[in-house]
């Protein structure tokens, strides 16, 4: 099977593959632009933010002449926003170091911001035509079971195996439509869950089918303990005639959402209702003795990321003098009208979305 393996996989994609638009060029800013966006993305999801981005930005010059604002407002439900300020970051790099040409060699590629080696892999083989073998968890997925890799992916053993398996099989004369081929089998037949192995053109010869070991490949080591975070939203709200305003807040730091405009937010080690909060040197710090009055408090909100869940809550706060306010804490003064034309996170987009103020 060694010797056919490329074969058979490449006559399947050939017959079954999705038809997506950034299959039907080789410009190495659009597959960039594809690869980072279907990082932790279904295609489905990725297909509509790909299009406005290319709409948006066609180019890697129209790109880095982006406000970064503009770039997080776009991206904004998808999530992982580091990938949207990494792409603005690098975009300028390539106008002002490249003269605006995207970069053909495979270790310039991995060089730059936001790009490891399967992304740098599947620019140079599908742009550039280079051999190189792009291995995300689909890849892994695939070898490990037809092949038998039985040590973990994740691990050092494990990934050496399939590495090493990347480079024994990978067609050399179409690398590029080679590493698409396998990326596709393992989104569309070798699937996480329910494989379809009855249909499988590997069927015969598959370890894992043959073992029973299906469910149980590929192996990964244990995955880290999820962490709960609590976050407390002040919404800081006051009326200038028919108008009300709020304050919003830029995130800077080294966390999620940085780039993000939120509400204030106050982090606490556990549930707080508001008699609690008020007696926060943080919540001090922020309202400094203005007078206020609460509207309503929210029922918990709970957001999921990877490996940490976001339980939320929002006491809605009515102000009587505000611009003193914004000075101190250095926050935005906005209409409340205009929320959405700043990139917030999913969180606060959906608690918007649901309920009416």
């Amino acid at each position: 099977m060694a010797l056919d393996f490329a074969k058979h996989l490449m006559q399947w994609y050939n017959t079954n593959k999705r038809h997506l638009p950034w299959r039907l060029t080789n410009d190495p800013y659009a597959v960039w632009v594809s690869e980072i966006i279907l990082q932790q993305t279904r295609v489905d999801q990725g297909m509509v933010y790909y299009q406005r981005f290319m709409k948006a930005w066609p180019n890697v010059s129209a790109l880095a002449k982006a406000s970064e604002d503009d770039v997080l407002k776009l991206w904004q439900g998808l999530g992982y926003y580091s990938r949207a300020r990494n792409m603005h970051a690098t975009a300028k790099l390539i106008v002002q170091n490249f003269n605006g040409s995207f970069p053909s060699d495979y270790n310039t590629i991995k060089s730059l911001k936001g790009i490891g080696s399967y992304t740098a892999a599947a620019i140079a083989s599908i742009a550039f035509g280079q051999t190189f073998p792009a291995v995300d968890g689909n890849v892994q997925r695939v070898l490990s079971r037809v092949f038998g890799v039985l040590e973990a992916v994740d691990g050092k053993t494990g990934k050496k195996q399939i590495d090493d398996l990347s480079w024994q099989h990978i067609d050399n004369e179409d690398p590029g439509n080679y590493n698409q081929a396998v990326m596709e089998f393992g989104a569309l037949q070798c699937l996480p869950a329910n494989p379809q192995c009855g249909q499988c053109i590997f069927r015969e010869s598959c370890y894992a089918l043959l073992n029973g070991l299906t469910a149980s490949l590929p192996r990964k080591q244990k995955k880290p303990t999820q962490k709960i975070r609590y976050f407390n939203y002040i919404w800081m709200r006051w009326q200038s005639g028919n108008q009300s305003w709020v304050a919003l807040d830029k995130r800077l730091h080294n966390d999620i959402w940085k780039g993000l405009y939120e509400f204030p937010m106050i982090e606490t080690e556990k549930p707080v209702h508001f008699d609690e909060i008020t007696l926060l040197p943080a919540f001090q710090q922020l309202v400094q003795n203005n007078r206020f009055n609460i509207r309503a408090q929210s029922a918990p909100v709970t957001h999921q990321l990877t490996h940490q869940k976001i339980i939320a809550k929002f006491f809605h706060l009515n102000f009587e003098t505000p611009l003193d306010l914004m000075k101190e804490n250095k926050l935005s003064l906005i209409n409340q009208s205009e929320i959405g034309n700043y990139p917030i996170p999913r969180l606060i987009d959906r608690y918007l979305q649901q309920n009416e103020f």
